[in-house]
C-alpha cells in the first residue's frame, strides 16, 4: 500500500473513531493515548481471529476475552514483597497480562507521561502537578525496623538508639524520606555508627543483611520470608519511622479498566 493511500485510510479511521491516533513529533509519528487503546483492541481482534481459525481446525484455545495489559512501573527502592502483595489479585487472572518495569522515579514518570505505563509504584509521593496531571494515592504504610542475622549467644533486649553507637549499619540510600528521618534521629541522639553500605535496591539490602552481621534498616515486609524462617530477626521496631507506598497516576481519558479497582482496594 502506498504511503498516501495509508494516510487516507488512517484519517478515515480517526474520523470514524472521533480521536486522533497519531501525533507528529519532529519527523516521526507517535501514538496518542487513543492510538494506544486502539492498538490494544486491534491486537485483541487479531488474536481472536487466530483463535477462531485454531478452533475450526480442532485446536481450540482460551475463549475468554482479554483485557488490555496493565503496565506497572516500580522504583528500584520498592519492596518486591509489597509489589507482589499489591499485584496478587491480578496474578491468577486468565484475561490479563501484567507488564512490570523497574527504573528511577524520573524515568518512570516520563514513561507514565508518555502513556507507556498505567501506574508507577514508589516510596514517596510526587507533588501534584496540573501540567503533568500527576496524582499520588497512598496505598499502605509499613513500620520500619532494624533487622539482622540471629546474634550468637543470649540475645539481650535492644536499646534504641543507645545500642547503635559504633554499630555496623546497612542503610537505604540518602534520597528517601525514611533515611533522612533516621539520620535526624541519630543526630539528635548524638549517635555515631559505621555505615557499612548504602543500598537503594531492597533486594540487595536483604541479601546483605543475610550475609553480614550488620543491622539493616528496612520495613519487615522486605524480609518477610527470612523473618518467618528465622534466618533474620527483628532487633528493634522504630515507631518514629514508617515507609509509605504510593501509586502515582496521571489524568487519562482512557484509564485501564482495572486501575480504579486496584487503587480503591488499598
Amino acid at each position: 500500500m502506498s504511503p498516501s493511500a495509508l494516510s487516507i485510510q488512517l484519517r478515515q479511521l480517526e474520523d470514524r473513531l472521533g480521536h486522533a491516533l497519531f501525533e507528529r513529533r519532529g519527523r516521526t509519528l507517535e501514538l496518542t493515548e487513543a492510538g494506544r487503546i486502539a492498538l490494544q483492541h486491534a491486537d485483541a481482534i487479531f488474536a481472536a481471529g487466530a483463535e477462531l481459525v485454531s478452533t475450526l481446525k480442532g485446536r481450540p484455545g482460551s475463549a475468554s476475552p482479554r483485557l488490555p495489559p496493565l503496565r506497572v512501573g516500580s522504583v528500584a527502592t520498592l519492596s518486591r514483597n509489597f509489589q507482589l502483595q499489591w499485584l496478587r489479585p491480578l496474578i491468577d487472572r486468565g484475561d490479563l497480562q501484567v507488564i512490570l518495569h523497574s527504573g528511577t522515579l524520573r524515568e518512570l514518570l516520563a514513561q507514565l507521561g508518555a502513556h507507556q505505563l498505567d501506574v508507577v509504584l514508589a516510596n514517596d509521593a510526587v507533588p501534584r502537578d496540573r501540567a503533568a496531571g500527576w496524582h499520588s494515592t497512598l496505598l499502605a504504610q509499613q513500620p520500619v525496623s532494624l533487622i539482622s542475622a540471629r546474634p550468637r549467644g543470649r540475645r539481650k533486649a535492644f536499646r534504641f538508639p543507645e545500642d547503635l553507637q559504633g554499630a555496623e549499619l546497612l542503610l537505604p540510600g540518602g534520597q528517601g524520606a525514611v533515611r533522612a528521618a533516621f539520620d535526624r534521629l541519630m543526630q539528635a541522639a548524638g549517635i555515631v555508627s559505621r555505615v557499612l553500605a548504602e543500598v537503594d535496591d531492597m533486594a540487595m539490602l536483604r541479601l546483605l543483611a543475610r550475609e553480614t552481621g550488620a543491622l539493616a534498616l528496612v520495613p519487615p515486609v522486605v524480609v518477610a520470608d527470612e523473618l518467618k524462617s528465622g534466618l533474620l530477626v527483628e532487633r528493634c521496631s522504630i515507631p518514629q519511622l514508617v515507609e509509605s507506598f504510593h501509586a502515582i497516576t496521571t489524568e487519562r481519558r482512557f484509564p485501564h479498566p482495572l486501575l480504579g479497582q486496584l487503587l480503591a482496594a488499598r
